[in-house]
């Protein structure tokens, strides 16, 4: 299934509340667009979890155009994408591969986000393009995290390196790089444990894990994946700033999308954070993974055709 109607299936709540609360708006053929108006647009696009400053610059966008006029509701839909997918627009290259080496990717978030699953969906995917993955189970804390990404390892055909319960989460992560370079691995991916951004002690050990696998390859970790639970919706703001504020993190994979009516928190980080979303989780198979394409994300959330 292409992205754009995998999105479309996983955005159905948030395609819904758009359009029927936009379609509204129309009770006649065409609307004037007044005070009245952008005040009930704006409270419509908030309602998605845009946030305040995306719905407010999409809301100003239809009336500078079109104040005073009385106009259809198409007119009004194509001035709110134009301004969203310039909002969103990012880098086209999900992965940068390092030039010489294995390609180190450390993955971050809070618990419970689809982290692991993430994991497994990213590897199938490299590995089907014909990659060689390491993955590295340094979540030492939790036993079932080690033994569900050596379940997925071993389903996906790849090597995993993993240290005793309990153990130092950075020197997993050093055997990992370690084994990646002796095996001439494309790629190296990292778990780490699930945290909240508040618990500095656990944060200070992700940046202890970024240290020591720089002293290893100087420009590694090449990238820091921070996982998102779409559901969580503004809630998904407060951990990308403090994760990239204490990991640097490149870019976000976001799960869980199917389902939430909070399809719009997407636009939200990539404004106030300015992180690029890199992937997108759609499903519980390996395979339901997809590079996220800002354009495809804006169509979709305001299609019509959508499976009921």
């Amino acid at each position: 299934m292409a992205f754009f109607d995998k999105i479309k299936q996983g955005l159905q709540k948030t395609v819904r509340i758009l359009n029927t609360d936009v379609r509204d708006l129309f009770k006649t053929e065409g609307r004037l667009v007044d005070e009245d108006f952008l005040n009930m647009l704006f409270e419509i696009l908030i309602k998605t979890d845009m946030g305040v400053v995306a719905a407010q610059e999409a809301t100003d966008e239809v009336g500078h155009q079109f104040r005073g006029r009385v106009v259809e509701r198409d007119a009004i839909i194509d001035v709110i994408k134009a301004k969203l997918k310039q909002l969103m627009r990012q880098e086209s290259a999900p992965i940068h591969f390092a030039k010489k080496g294995p390609t180190v990717i450390l993955f971050c978030g809070v618990n419970g986000c689809g982290k692991t699953t993430s994991i497994a969906k990213l590897t199938k995917l490299m590995s089907d393009l014909g990659n060689k993955v390491i993955l590295g189970a340094a979540d030492t804390f939790r036993a079932a995290a080690v033994d569900q990404l050596k379940i997925w390892a071993k389903r996906l055909n790849v090597e995993i390196v993993t240290g005793p319960e309990r153990s130092d989460p950075a020197s997993v992560a050093h055997k990992t790089v370690t084994r990646a370079i002796e095996e001439y691995a494309d790629l190296c991916i990292i778990d780490t444990a699930g945290r909240l951004q508040t618990q500095k002690n656990l944060m200070n050990e992700l940046e202890k894990i970024k240290r020591v696998i720089a002293k290893q390859i100087p420009d590694a970790p090449h990238e820091v994946f921070l996982v998102l639970d779409a559901t969580t919706g503004q809630n998904g703001l407060s951990q990308a700033k403090h994760f990239t504020d204490s990991v640097s993190c490149t870019g976000i994979m976001l799960t869980k999308l199917d389902g939430t009516a909070k399809g719009g928190a997407v636009i939200a980080i990539r404004k106030n954070v300015g992180l690029p979303v890199k992937y997108v989780g759609l499903g519980e198979q390996a395979s339901d993974i997809a590079e996220f394409d800002p354009d495809s994300f804006i169509e979709a959330m305001f299609d019509e055709e959508v499976k009921k």
